[in-house]
């Protein structure tokens, strides 16, 4: 599996974050490279609708710019989520495909909870095809 990974700032919930990746023995895309929140999230959302990545990771202060910019990007889905049960739910009920979280307000053995439940959980839940189709037709 190959994950997007961007984040504008660098502290110990993101340092656990890239580690926990490492641990998976994910490889990681790192979109990085001195770029500001915005067009971080919109290198992760671009690099995972082109299939560079199979999933996005985004981290700025509060998780929203970069998920917002990352939304940008039509079949980007990115969700901010600050507990295990919000990020399997993104990726279960809505198709998530990019996890944007608060690199401020997560402690980093949350965020490792986090990134390991979007990870985990299978997507999309059958029942709920019909309005995951609706959010590709928003795309057009």
């Amino acid at each position: 599996m190959r994950v997007a990974y961007g984040a504008d700032d660098a502290n110990e919930t993101t340092r656990a974050v890239r580690q926990a990746l490492a641990d998976r023995g994910i490889e990681v895309v790192d979109v990085t490279a001195d770029q500001a929140w915005p067009d971080i999230g919109a290198a992760v959302g671009r690099a995972v609708v082109t299939g560079e990545a199979d999933l996005g990771v985004v981290l700025c202060w509060t998780g929203t710019g970069t998920a917002i910019a990352a939304n940008k990007i039509p079949g980007a889905r990115a969700a901010l989520a600050w507990d295990p049960w919000i990020a399997a739910g993104a990726r279960r009920w809505n198709d998530a495909n990019v996890l944007a979280m608060s690199l401020k307000r997560l402690a980093p053995d949350v965020a490792v909870e986090v990134l390991s439940a979007f990870l985990d959980t299978t997507a999309p839940d059958p029942d709920e095809a019909a309005n995951i189709a609706r959010l590709g037709a928003l795309d057009a």
